[in-house]
């Protein structure tokens, strides 16, 4: 057993429950309830609208997060009535020990709903552990069955080992959120092939409008595939009724039932049909900056302020509140577009979007 799970056991301290959180909103009324958190910049696929620059660098080991660090930011989030924590990267299973701060977090805070997103590449052979943990959801990113493809948008030759990472976790019984990056010219074709393996399965495939992020990105009118374009093709493959209200599980998903299927189908229209009104999310980065809108390049440190000998975690929780009750709406970000076609300098991995 590690040293980490060892530093990680024994008298763990609980949370407060959600009704003794500080709960607030900002100034159009949203509720702050949902942390994205990701462990790490790194991950082992490079997708073609990730890594669109010759030459990107990772965050320097030292200006990571030490998991003790990304536990208390946790419990400050808890404090502010946070309820869901999504892990994430990069891909969060490069991390060493990334089990044992899953294990760490509910221990740690046993109502909180904790859930991971990954490539699921490594994820063959964790799905009984994450479910003996309580791990009720996963999100997997996958934009194509096909194995070329597969090489082509990410890089890598691995679809073999993300294909036995979804039949587990359709045989342990996780839930699951299948996202696929909508890419006009290279995945329109497969949408009948995803909306079968909703229908075969009890599972959510959703597909998401292609976001211009980070520098240099390879976004374009010509490879931007709008959702409504999206649902109409799907239309004519499947007889697709929408799911009334958003319920907790969808998020901010537009979901619609499958006429003789098990499970659903779903479009994410950050582009399209902006969802800034409901956002209810805050997101910290793997060198510890919080940030409140995934478009906008306004950042928070909260890494100096938790390892300043005097300041501690009392500063970072005014930093928190400041920058919460501070968020801004997202689509206004999207109205003035940098030069180069991108909405935010940083690329998606080392966001955690």
């Amino acid at each position: 057993m590690s040293t980490l799970h060892h530093a990680f056991s024994g008298n763990v301290p609980q949370a407060a429950g959600p009704a003794a959180a500080e709960r607030f909103s900002d100034e159009y009324g949203r509720q702050v309830s949902y942390l994205r958190l990701s462990v790490t910049d790194r991950c082992n696929l490079r997708c073609m609208y990730c890594w669109t620059c010759d030459g990107l660098s990772f965050i320097p080991h030292d200006s990571i997060l030490k998991y003790e660090e990304m536990l208390q930011l946790v419990d400050a989030a808890v404090g502010m009535g946070v309820e869901k924590v999504r892990l994430t990267g990069g891909e969060p299973f490069v991390r060493k020990d990334f089990l044992f701060l899953v294990e760490s977090l509910v221990r740690r805070h046993p109502s909180l709903d904790v859930r991971i997103t990954t490539n699921a590449t490594l994820l063959a052979g964790k799905v009984a552990a994450l479910r003996d943990l309580g791990v009720r959801y996963v999100n997997i990113s996958l934009d194509t069955f096909e194995r070329e493809r597969f090489r082509r948008v990410a890089g890598r030759d691995m679809l073999r080992h993300v294909r036995r990472a979804l039949d587990e976790v359709l045989e342990h019984g996780i839930g699951l959120k299948l996202n696929a990056v909508a890419l006009r010219g290279f995945n329109d074709d497969e949408l009948p092939v995803f909306l079968n393996f909703a229908r075969r399965n009890a599972v959510d495939v959703r597909f998401i409008e292609f976001m211009p992020m980070g520098g240099c990105t390879r976004w374009s009118q010509e490879n931007f595939w709008p959702a409504s374009d999206i649902l109409e093709t799907a239309r004519r493959h499947a007889d697709l009724t929408p799911v009334e209200g958003r319920s907790r599980r969808s998020g901010p998903a537009r979901l619609y039932s499958i006429e003789g299927g098990k499970g659903r189908f779903g479009l994410i229209t950050p582009l399209s049909d902006h969802f800034c009104n409901s956002c209810n999310r805050l997101r910290i980065t793997p060198d510890g900056r919080l940030r409140t809108c995934l478009f906008s390049d306004k950042e928070y440190r909260l890494r100096p302020l938790i390892r300043h000998p005097r300041l501690g975690m009392s500063a970072v929780m005014k930093v928190m509140r400041l920058a919460a009750q501070r968020k801004p709406l997202g689509y206004r970000m999207l109205e003035q577009l940098h030069a180069d076609g991108s909405v935010a300098e940083k690329r998606m991995s080392a966001i955690g979007g």
